[in-house]
C-alpha cells in the first residue's frame, strides 16, 4: 500500500505560527487563496485581502522567505508557497449565562498556520522572468520581487510620515485660528467699551454748552421769585 509524502516531511523552508487566536476554518479561506503562488504574488494578495487573518498569516509567509534567504540560501526571486494549510489548536471552553438559569458553552477555538516555500521549477522560472522582463521593458512592474517590497514598506512609512505631519499642521493651525478669533473679540469688546465712552462724554459735552447757560438764566430771571427779591430793597428805602 503506497501513502503519500507526510505533512511534516513536505522540501522546502516552512514557518509556522501555534495558538492562534482564530478558527482554522478562517484561516483555510485565506491560505487558499496564495497556495501555489509565487512569494510576491502571494505577498501582494494578502495585502489586500479583507481579512483580520490575513495580516497574521503575512507575517508567517514573510518570516518563511527570510528563512529560506538566510537559512537555506535561495533566492527570494526564486520562491513560491508549495504548501501552506492551517491544523485545530486547543478549545478554549467558556460559559455564558442564559433564561430561567440555563448556560450557552462558548467555543474559543484557536489554530497552527505553517506555510512551506520551495524554489520553482527551471522551466516555470524562466517563463516569469521572461514576463517580467517584458513588463519591466513596457515600465509596468520593478525587476527585483525583494526591491519590490522594500519600496513598498518605504512608500508606506513615507505615508505614514506625511500624515503624521499633515496632522501636527492642522492642530497648530487650529491653535493659532483659535488665538487669533480670541484677540479679535478682545479687541471688538475694547471697541465697544470706548464707543461707549465716547458717547458719553458727548452727552457731557452737550449739557455744558452755552445755549444750556443762557436758557437757565433767562428762566431764572423770569421766574417770580427772582422778581420778588429785586422789589423788596425799594420798599425798604
Amino acid at each position: 500500500m503506497a501513502f503519500g509524502t507526510k505533512t511534516n516531511e513536505r522540501p522546502g523552508t516552512r514557518a509556522q505560527v501555534r495558538h492562534l487566536r482564530v478558527s482554522a476554518y478562517k484561516a483555510r479561506e485565506v491560505l487558499d487563496l496564495i497556495r501555489g503562488l509565487h512569494v510576491d504574488d502571494a505577498d501582494g494578495v494578502l495585502e489586500f485581502t479583507d481579512r483580520a487573518v490575513a495580516a497574521e498569516i503575512r507575517k508567517v509567509l514573510n518570516a518563511a522567505v527570510a528563512n529560506a534567504e538566510h537559512n537555506d540560501e535561495i533566492d527570494p526571486n526564486e520562491l513560491y508557497v508549495s504548501a501552506c494549510y492551517a491544523d485545530e489548536g486547543p478549545t478554549l471552553k467558556r460559559w455564558r449565562p442564559r433564561a430561567r438559569g440555563r448556560a450557552t458553552r462558548i467555543r474559543k477555538r484557536s489554530c497552527h498556520i505553517t506555510i512551506i516555500v520551495s524554489r520553482m521549477d527551471p522551466k516555470k522560472l524562466e517563463q516569469r522572468r521572461a514576463r517580467t522582463e517584458a513588463a519591466v521593458g513596457r515600465g509596468g512592474v520593478r525587476r527585483d520581487a525583494a526591491e519590490a517590497r522594500r519600496a513598498r514598506v518605504a512608500k508606506s512609512r513615507a505615508a505614514a510620515e506625511a500624515r503624521a505631519a499633515a496632522q501636527d499642521d492642522d492642530h497648530e493651525d487650529h491653535d493659532h485660528d483659535h488665538d487669533h478669533e480670541g484677540h479679535d473679540h478682545d479687541h471688538d469688546h475694547e471697541g465697544h467699551d470706548h464707543d461707549h465712552e465716547g458717547h458719553d462724554h458727548d452727552h457731557a459735552e452737550a449739557e455744558v454748552t452755552d445755549e444750556v447757560i443762557e436758557d437757565a438764566e433767562i428762566t431764572e430771571s423770569d421766574s417770580p421769585e427772582a422778581e420778588a427779591s429785586d422789589e423788596a430793597p425799594e420798599e425798604k428805602s
